[in-house]
């Protein structure tokens, strides 16, 4: 990173800081908000349609006799808000959730807080009709409650002001152009004439500032009538903010900006009357706010274009790294300068990118493009976890990887930051382990899951994204819920959560009995969408106005869903057992063989040897074979040789990236496990191609950045190091190395109660294992099919 500007660097360290009061703030939170109605109402701007589009400021000034110890406030808003107080931003929010889950932020503010006067302020927008998929609404409202006698002479009524900012025009999304799906919203028009500049602090007018008008009080979740937001508190962190620079601007036309500019230590002087364009490189993928610092050049136009990467003329992407005869195509924001010095803008919402196209177009008056920066921003993560080996394309893999997860991650798991920004219950669960294994944070995960449960239709699935305001159904991503709940029974000792959840699991598992085909013991015809993978062969179908599904899951006799559905079955009976409910458990037990026996007759293709994908014997993939595995349909020797033959064969309907997390891990069960190295050669074509995160399939593809297929930082530690667990709960360990090739290596794997820590090292037949577990966990050790009893502490195994 280059050096900054001091003024920058301080402020977003402050600002992370701040960001840092909001947990503190919620380990805080009285019962009386989530139970009890508000004092506060909500607030909204006086003769507006609720549902349009809109920027509106929100102020309250009030005098304080003193700077309080304490001060408390809950704040939402719909669709989005970012607080300030005096001048300064205390937050972003609210973490997205549906109407019956409408989240709050709880800060302390007063150490922001001044004797004499104070100002609370906020810019809340909502984006209408152009609104991402992701963002759930029911009007634009903004609601402030104090937490304690002082802090409520704060709270939101008509004695707040209002005003709204018609600097502010929306971009929509040119989908003509950009020729893909791309729902994260719309980018930014904003000009610097009509906008309010410094309105946080400025003296009120009473010709541009109203009174708000008051909507209704603000009701918790669990309210039977009166509310459009039923308010629960934020369970996950503000995403953070940091100061980020650019790295080179690798072309410009017309003008070319001085040495130092990206430093922010060259301002680029662009003449009157005239245009240029820089294409900007961050080095790599990231997330952030753009920060456009500029002076002078009133009626200037400058559009920054971001993109994951460029387009030849062919609209394909090729090396990452290579821009000749490339061009960007992409959202972008246009900013309208109004002549006055060191004006700033940002767009509300994040952007992703690693090139930006900076155009501008002066007017009469000269530009001076001071500099340009950003706010790197996602969900705070910690690299706790580590893998390390003597093989430099290891540590690319867990960089790159880790870069993917980390950007598809922010108040929700996301599929992908450029395109969507949606929580897909696929995605999600290979991210989910990702975290616990890399982090060791649950609390996304945790959010996740119960946004799942919040999300089930009445027929008992779960949607298959969420939030969402536009309903979704993949009925296999209902079984990967359950899964995902089976996940966390594994790595938390948490049953009181994991029994919020299984009405939510009988649901699902109801949903898919009731459409067993009683002729072939297979599941019949399925409703809704029924995604497996994206391999060419299931290309999206106009007629069924879907993709990805293979044969037989629409008319019926699918083994591959047959087969997924088996695999549930027994993640369910763990749990049901756990919960203390046998019959239940020995039910699912037997339908799941009776599955299998099914799939068996039916699908086993003698002269192939292999699973087929339906009874017909036609259509094979490397699907069904490795569900075949998963489920145990197979086992011993018949199911090494199996997934050994069903991942080398291409004559084999391929899995795509995010389907090899489930093949490898088949390859695992099966004892292929020293085998996963080997099987990377769909990453290495990736980092070869330039790509800084890992996309959602090999080119060509859409998304460049796509957190299923960071599945790698987790094998790495769980399949490679083999540290997993050997209880529910995580309560003791199993560590069972697949080093393949290595000679050495050292992981560590983050743990409720501390770091699990292994180091291999080994030479021909001789080697050692050193292992360091946290206090109070103890498991064992496997080498070459042999146990070795592990306790806290250090311990050294020698061969």
């Amino acid at each position: 990173m280059k050096p900054l500007r001091s003024p920058f660097h301080w402020r977003l360290l402050c600002m992370a800081l701040l960001f840092a009061t909001v947990s503190a703030a919620l380990n805080a939170l009285d019962a009386r908000w989530t139970t009890q109605p508000w004092n506060a109402s909500w607030i909204v701007p006086p003769i507006v349609n609720g549902a349009e589009y809109g920027v509106f400021h929100f102020r309250k000034d009030f005098t304080l006799t003193a700077q309080p110890g304490q001060f408390r406030v809950h704040v939402s808003a719909d669709n989005r808000y970012r607080l300030y107080v005096n001048g300064t931003s205390a937050g972003v929010g609210p973490a997205r959730g549906d109407l019956a889950h409408w989240r709050f932020d709880t800060y302390d503010l007063a150490h922001l807080l001044k004797p004499g006067k104070n100002t609370l302020a906020a810019v809340v927008w909502n984006a209408g009709e152009e609104r991402p998929v992701a963002q759930m609404t029911a009007r634009t409202g903004f609601i402030l409650q104090g937490d304690v006698e002082t802090a409520s002479l704060v709270d939101t009524d008509a004695s707040w002001k209002v005003r709204r900012d018609s600097g502010y025009t929306p971009v929509p999304i040119d989908h003509a152009a950009l020729q893909t799906y791309l729902v994260v919203g719309p980018g930014d028009r904003i000009d610097g004439s009509k906008h309010l500049w410094d309105w946080q602090t400025s003296p009120l007018s009473d010709e541009t500032w109203q009174n708000a008008r008051t909507l209704e009080r603000g009701f918790p979740h669990g309210t039977g009538t009166g509310a459009y937001w039923q308010l629960v508190p934020r369970t996950v962190p503000m995403p953070e903010e940091l100061p980020e620079r650019f790295d080179v601007v690798r072309r410009s036309s017309r003008s070319t900006p001085p040495d130092g500019w990206l430093g922010g230590a060259s301002p680029w002087a662009v003449p009157a009357n005239s245009e240029a364009t820089v294409l900007i490189d961050r080095g790599h993928l990231s997330t952030g706010y753009p920060e456009l610092e500029v002076s002078g050049g009133k009626g200037s136009e400058i559009t920054l274009t971001y993109a994951e990467a460029l387009f030849d003329a062919k609209r394909e992407k090729g090396n990452r790294n290579e821009i000749e005869g490339k061009t960007v195509i992409g959202v972008h924001d246009t900013f309208i300068a109004d002549g006055q010095p060191n004006r700033v803008f940002s767009p509300l919402w994040y952007r992703t990118y690693r090139y930006i196209e900076l155009k501008v177009k002066t007017g009469a008056e000269p530009l001076e493009v001071r500099d340009l920066r950003a706010r790197f921003t996602a969900y705070p993560f910690r690299e706790n976890g580590s893998f390390t080996s003597a093989d430099p394309l290891h540590s690319k893999l867990w960089e790159i990887g880790w870069r993917t997860a980390r950007l598809c991650a922010f108040e929700t798991y996301m599929d992908c930051p450029y395109y969507e920004q949606l929580q897909y219950v696929g995605d999600t669960r290979i991210q989910a382990l990702i975290s616990l294994y890399v982090s060791g944070d649950d609390r996304l995960v945790r959010n996740a899951i119960q946004q799942y449960n919040d999300s089930r239709i009445p027929e008992g699935l779960t949607q298959s994204r969420y939030p969402s305001n536009m309903t979704q159904v993949i009925n296999t991503f209902s079984l990967f819920w359950v899964d995902m709940v089976h996940d966390y029974w594994r790595h938390r000792d948490d049953m009181a959560f994991v029994a919020q959840q299984m009405p939510g699991v009988t649901s699902v598992l109801h949903w898919f009995e009731t459409r067993l085909d009683s002729r072939t013991g297979l599941l019949g015809p399925l409703q809704y969408w029924t995604f497996v993978d994206w391999p060419d062969e299931w290309a999206w179908d106009t007629k069924i106005n879907s993709g990805g599904v293979p044969s037989g899951a629409v008319e019926g006799g699918s083994a591959i869903v047959t087969l997924q559905y088996a695999i549930t079955l027994g993640h369910a009976a763990d749990l049901y057992s756990a919960s203390g409910m046998p019959r239940e458990a020995a039910r699912c037990r037997e339908q799941k063989a009776m599955l299998i026996e099914a799939v068996r007759r039916t699908c086993w293709d003698p002269e192939r040897r292999y699973f087929s994908d339906t009874p017909a014997r036609t259509v094979f993939s490397q699907h069904v074979n490795t569900f075949a595995v998963l489920a145990g349909a197979v086992q011993g020797s018949e199911a090494r040789d199996l997934i050994e033959r069903a991942a080398a064969d291409k004559t084999l309907i391929q899995a795509t990236l995010y389907f090899r997390f489930y093949l490898l891990r088949a390859m695992r069960a099966a004892g292929l496990g020293d085998r996963y190295l080997e099987e990377l050669g769909a990453w290495k074509q990736m980092i070869d191609a330039g790509l800084t995160t890992f996309a959602e399939k090999n080119d060509p593809t859409r998304s460049d950045c796509h957190a299923w297929s960071a599945s790698p930082n987790y094998e790495l530690l769980a399949t490679v190091c083999g540290i997993e667990p050997a209880s529910p709960g995580f309560r003791s360990v199993r560590i069972a190395p697949n080093p393949g090739r290595l000679t050495q290596f050292h992981g560590k794997v983050p743990h409720p109660k501390g770091l699990i820590e292994l180091q291999l090292v080994r030479e021909g037949t001789h080697g050692s294992a050193t292992v360091i577990l946290p206090v109070g966990l103890s498991g064992e050790f496997v080498w070459e099919g042999k146990s070795h009893p592990l306790r806290e502490g250090s311990q050294t195994l020698t061969w």
